[in-house]
């Protein structure tokens, strides 16, 4: 069961960051509050009574996206079921839909951000993944006097481990930034015990781009979570794979280096051996989800059977 003595909903970003910083020790900010209430129940941390919650969901300024010099401005009350509902948020981040769609049940979806996902630092975070193939960006703001301070952290910088992570004390985060990937196929391949519901024990997101015939790679993003303290970018298979023509090798080869970089203490066989299969998976999927490209995938269906 989760209490509290005080329930703070602010209405501004200034009126929440006076809150914040005054909060007594142990008080917690809230958005969505999907982390925190499955935590503060029996079985977990059992019951928890915290001095202070700050419900930042009246925020304004928190809400919606915008577009600016090639990228994507999410607010921080951004809901993962915005991935699946807004057009534009669809066709600019094409990896984020398919890893709303294996993020908890549409309830979760509508509460859930993907700011929040970020700050709590899961290892095993679905959302760090595609943001860290985007590659994000986290705006935090803090008030110094009267005034509010901006700073903006890569995310790859910002999670430094399990539950870990670069926000200051007094700090709120405001926003994520990503790339617009138009024209890119995305995928997203998690590995858990059932589609939903269940925390992963590894994930992949995927973004390519083929040449007009889609017998080039021109550009590959692929990022893990769940295989180490902190997301990972493939950057050598990336470039690797840059300007080579789509062949069944190129993909095992690809999806076999990235079983090295597997890090994880608990299940370390394990992960390295489901790794391999979803990043060939996560690959495919992305090429054959480019938006009007009919990638040249002939010989890549058995690779299932390889």
């Amino acid at each position: 069961m989760l209490t509290y003595d005080e329930y703070h909903m602010p209405t501004t970003l200034e009126e929440a960051l006076a809150i914040w910083a005054d909060a007594p020790e142990g008080s917690r900010l809230v958005s969505g509050a999907t982390d925190i209430l499955p935590w503060a129940r029996e079985g977990r941390a059992g019951d928890v009574h915290l001095p202070a919650m700050i419900d930042v969901t009246r925020i304004g300024g928190l809400k919606g996206y915008s577009f600016a010099n090639g990228r994507v401005r999410l607010g921080a009350n951004t809901v993962y079921q915005d991935f699946l509902n807004e057009v534009a948020l669809r066709q600019a981040l094409p990896c984020m839909p398919y890893c709303a769609i294996w993020f908890a049940d549409d309830q979760i979806r509508e509460q859930a951000t993907l700011a929040g996902n970020l700050v709590n630092a899961s290892p095993v975070a679905d959302g760090t993944p595609p943001v860290v193939a985007l590659n994000g960006e986290i705006e935090l703001a803090r008030l110094e006097g009267s005034e509010i301070r901006y700073r903006t952290v890569p995310v790859t910088d910002f999670i430094e481990g399990p539950g870990r992570t670069l926000i200051e004390k007094g700090e709120i985060a405001t926003s994520v930034t990503l790339d617009a990937a138009y024209g890119y196929g995305g995928a997203f391949q998690k590995v858990g015990q059932r589609r939903s519901l269940v925390i992963s024990v590894a994930c992949c997101a995927a973004l390519i781009k083929t040449d007009q015939t889609g017998r080039i790679i021109e550009d590959v993003r692929l990022a893990l979570g769940g295989v180490g303290p902190k997301p990972i970018r493939l950057r050598s298979i990336e470039s690797a794979m840059r300007g080579e023509k789509v062949s069944r090798d190129l993909i095992i080869e690809a999806a076999g280096g990235a079983s090295d970089l597997v890090a994880s203490r608990s299940r370390k066989e394990y992960r390295r051996e489901v790794v391999v299969n979803f990043v060939r998976a996560a690959i495919e999927e992305a090429l054959e989800n480019q938006p009007d490209i009919e990638t040249k995938l002939q010989g890549l269906r058995e690779m299932a059977d390889a």
